[in-house]
């Protein structure tokens, strides 16, 4: 069993009760890197992380566990969070070029790299279609395997990884123009 089936039986019992609390501290970390991958910005993704467990919390009834697993409702979700948020911000481009970076205990040269790199990627996925920016915002953003990718965006599991190879293989070629 994978660590995500492992995942989905923690969070939900047989009575389909939710432990909450386990789900903040399992998936918080996955929902938020996907919305940085998403929209480019910590600041924001903190906000449509917390807007996603919002929602989760608020429609929490509706949640069935007959229809599929808990990872995959919440995901979908943040997905409608995601659509939202461009609609209310009338975006035509889903990044924002401008990226924040927490202060953080790392050292200074540390961090000046981690944001470098992470603005790189950011410009590199604001080139990609639509599609593609989702399937690498779930793999490396949120940490689902390709197998969860595929239940999420309705392709078969094969296609999700043959799309990720061409992907990471692209964007290690602009990545590596752009120096």
């Amino acid at each position: 069993m994978s660590a995500f089936e492992n995942a989905e039986t923690a969070f939900v019992s047989t009575t389909q009760e939710v432990d909450w609390a386990s789900v903040y501290d399992e998936l918080l970390p996955k929902v938020y890197h996907y919305f940085c991958l998403r929209v480019g910005n910590r600041i924001e993704a903190e906000d449509l992380a917390a807007s996603t467990f919002e929602r989760a919390w608020r429609d929490r009834e509706r949640y069935r566990k007959d229809l599929g697993g808990f990872t995959n409702w919440l995901f979908g979700i943040a997905r409608h969070v995601l659509v939202d948020h461009y609609r209310k911000n009338q975006r035509e481009k889903p990044f924002s070029h401008e990226i924040r970076v927490e202060e953080s205990i790392q050292p200074l040269e540390e961090e000046a790299i981690h944001k470098e790199g992470f603005e790189h990627i950011v410009r590199v996925l604001a080139t990609l279609p639509e599609r593609e920016r989702e399937i690498f915002s779930l793999k490396f953003g949120a940490q689902f395997t390709n197998r969860a990718i595929a239940k999420i965006t309705k392709l078969t599991e094969s296609n999700v990884g043959t799309i990720l190879h061409r992907l990471v293989s692209r964007m290690r070629e602009q990545m590596e123009d752009e120096k």
